[in-house]
């Protein structure tokens, strides 16, 4: 049975299935998954949307642009290492690095809740100049809407980025190779748990702050030394697992990676350990996977460890020429087990 919109299109999913995932808390992963593949591309039938990737690359007067949009519902709207601020513009320029694009404009729309403290929103904006100048970009055009009390949860940012690329390389999950490298470029899970910590009035032994950066700086230090980076993805909703699940099923291919070579903190493993959380499963706002050939991964490496924000980058697996569309890891006891994206989202509004 097809469900019908206003416009008379016939959506490929029954309400029913639509009203099951709308209602399953969070949205991330396998479901997020079903709402883009059976309703979102199948609409708007776009060739930019069909290359599901973080940003559309489109050209312009022989100019070629990536453009990209996002939303921040994040609860709590301060926690450590950042705020819904810092968040919102890092997100979105991490969205157009992700596209191998230099990032350059930003636009900023603000839904604030009625009797929201302007202090709290001045702290909050200055927070996102900050680290619009620490990217390099600028916020350019906005909006302002207020709502009624009770119908806003403080304030939600809606961001969308503008960026040039610079270079002919085609990056994208189609791109993907047999025999890639798959560079990781930190540790994983801080910002899941910074998140859960902070919400819940979890104390550890250690403050586990966010991860939450920008990552154009070794994105560009790569393409500007002539790396052929295939593909790029930042490990936001469902983390590293559920980033390679999706970058495997479009490339058709099989990538296969090495549990003791992921880092993960003590302290955030520790915190998981007791949440019952998977790693990999984490968000994360700072941590990204590049997939580049054999022979450029050293150098790429050590390009990855020369910024801050990538200082402990590191090799984690690779792409096999198995056409399985699977990801496979190695246990730290040396088994071998398939990856899948979760059935939802462990770690609603987190960004």
């Amino acid at each position: 049975m097809m469900a019908d919109d206003s416009s008379g299109y016939a959506c490929p999913i029954p309400t029913s299935d639509y009203q099951q995932i709308l209602l399953a808390h969070g949205g991330g992963g396998r479901l997020t998954h079903s709402l883009l593949e059976g309703l979102f591309l199948p609409i708007f039938g776009s060739p930019e949307l069909a290359s599901r990737h973080d940003g559309a690359v489109v050209d312009i007067s022989h100019n070629r642009l990536v453009m990209t949009t996002d939303a921040y519902v994040v609860h709590p709207l301060v926690f450590p290492g950042g705020d819904i601020g810092t968040l919102a513009i890092n997100g979105t320029v991490n969205d157009l690095a992700m596209c191998g694009a230099r990032p350059l404009y930003l636009s900023a729309a603000f839904i604030i809740e009625e009797g929201f403290p302007v202090a709290s929103l001045e702290t909050i904006v200055r927070s996102m100049r900050r680290a619009a100048d620490d990217a390099q970009v600028r916020v350019i055009t906005g909006d302002t809407k207020v709502v009624d009390r009770g119908h806003g949860h403080g304030l939600f940012i809606t961001t969308a980025g503008i960026g040039v690329v610079e270079h002919d390389l085609l990056i994208s999950p189609a791109a993907v190779a047999p025999g890639d490298v798959i560079l990781l470029s930190g540790d994983v899970g801080r910002h899941g748990i910074a998140i859960m910590a902070a919400r819940e009035g979890l104390a550890f032994e250690t403050t586990i702050e966010s991860d939450c950066c920008p990552l154009s700086d070794p994105v560009l230090r790569m393409l500007e030394a002539g790396i052929d980076i295939h593909c790029l993805r930042d490990l936001t909703r469902g983390g590293l697992a559920t980033s390679l699940v999706e970058i495997a099923e479009t490339s058709r291919l099989r990538i296969a990676i090495d549990e003791s070579a992921i880092p993960v903190r003590d302290d955030v493993r520790g915190a998981c350990e007791i949440l019952g959380f998977e790693p990999i499963y984490i968000a994360n706002e700072g941590r990204f996977v590049a997939f580049v050939p054999e022979r450029q991964a050293d150098q790429a490496l050590a390009l990855l460890r020369r910024s801050p924000v990538s200082a402990d980058a590191c090799r984690i697996g690779r792409v096999t020429a198995a056409a399985s569309g699977l990801v496979t890891m190695k246990s730290l006891i040396g088994s071998e087990r398939i990856v899948d994206m979760l059935s939802g989202e462990q770690l609603p509004r987190i960004c």
